[in-house]
């Protein structure tokens, strides 16, 4: 008998008794695992795989065996069901989410939308800071971003929209409804296809396509006058991080009683900089809706914002504009 055989007796134990313990571990484990992915039906109480259940599409809490379990739980469900729904609504929409950043020099986008344009050429919005420096530097009247000179005409202006439209840009679908709102570049006026563009632009990630929808909700441009809707796309818009959207929520709150909401979107609008709801934070402290160390805190967060969004090359392009708006307004001699 050779060594390995004699060890294996002194010890009594062999390689093949090893892999079988082996083997016996790692069905306990996939055991375990099969067992931690079991649900139990919300109707008939019957366990099964949780891969394969059939889950509530709306607040993803209960699962059913079948289709017939859920169609039977639904009545029973359905308060439950609501009120995990608004829960995850809420969640979803007092979140604070980072603002957009200027493509160029990384800082996060000013809060007016003067401040910033939209590209034909690139599909990029750029902050005034960049674009003023890009013509003092170099001299050009380029895009900052791509180098492309401007377009020469409105019919090669939206020519190249639509190049971007093709290639699923959202910011490019805001701009032509936009166009279209405006009656500009050539285009009339139609409001119910700007808000077609703008539900489209909101879909594929623009803030700004979902809150001039619902400015027009609130107005009745090409649709009827709906509250209810207006506030629908401003909290949208709100959820991807326009903040004067978010404002448009906190009033519409703060008109319907809801205090603590209205203040809630108004605290969120602070901390990302926005004076006029750092005015309404205070007003909200000295009514005691706001705690002294959370309107502390709310204030370093507006400072610390305010500072972030500052540059050199942005106070430039401000006092520019500035000066240039003194002298059209100055009478001529």
């Amino acid at each position: 008998m050779s060594t390995t055989d004699d060890n294996d007796d002194q010890c009594g134990y062999s390689a093949s008794c090893e892999q079988n313990n082996i083997d016996n571990i790692t069905k306990g484990i996939n055991s375990l695992a099969v067992l931690d992915n079991v649900s139990t039906c919300a109707a008939c109480g019957k366990e099964g795989n949780s891969d394969i259940m059939n889950t509530c599409n709306k607040c993803k809490m209960v699962k059913y065996c079948n289709a017939a379990c859920k169609k039977k739980h639904r009545s029973k469900h359905k308060k439950a069901c609501e009120r995990r729904v608004a829960e995850l609504h809420d969640e979803q929409l007092f979140k604070e989410v980072e603002r957009e950043e200027c493509p160029i020099c990384m800082l996060p986008m000013p809060l007016e939308n003067y401040t910033s344009s939209f590209k034909s050429c690139c599909g990029k919005r750029i902050c005034a800071g960049c674009v003023y420096a890009m013509k003092t530097s170099e001299g050009k009247d380029l895009c900052a971003f791509c180098r492309t000179p401007p377009s020469t005409s409105h019919k090669e202006d939206i020519k190249r929209i639509k190049k971007l439209m093709e290639k699923v840009n959202a910011g490019a679908f805001n701009y032509l409804g936009g166009l279209y709102s405006q009656g500009e570049c050539g285009l009339p006026r139609d409001y119910r296809k700007a808000n077609d563009l703008w539900l489209k632009a909101g879909e594929l990630g623009c803030s700004e396509g979902y809150h001039n929808l619902g400015v027009n909700y609130i107005d009745g441009n090409g649709v009827e006058n709906d509250l209810e809707k207006a506030k629908y796309y401003f909290e949208l818009a709100a959820m991807n991080g326009h903040i004067s959207a978010r404002n448009n929520v906190a009033c519409l709150e703060g008109a319907a009683g809801n205090e603590q909401r209205a203040y809630k979107h108004m605290i969120i609008s602070a901390r990302a900089g926005v004076k006029e709801s750092l005015n309404m934070v205070k007003k909200g402290f000295m009514k005691g809706l706001v705690s002294k160390d959370e309107y502390t805190d709310i204030l370093r967060a507006h400072q610390t914002r305010q500072d972030e969004m500052k540059s050199d090359e942005r106070d430039k392009a401000a006092e520019f504009v500035a000066e240039f708006q003194l002298r059209r307004s100055m009478p001529v001699l």
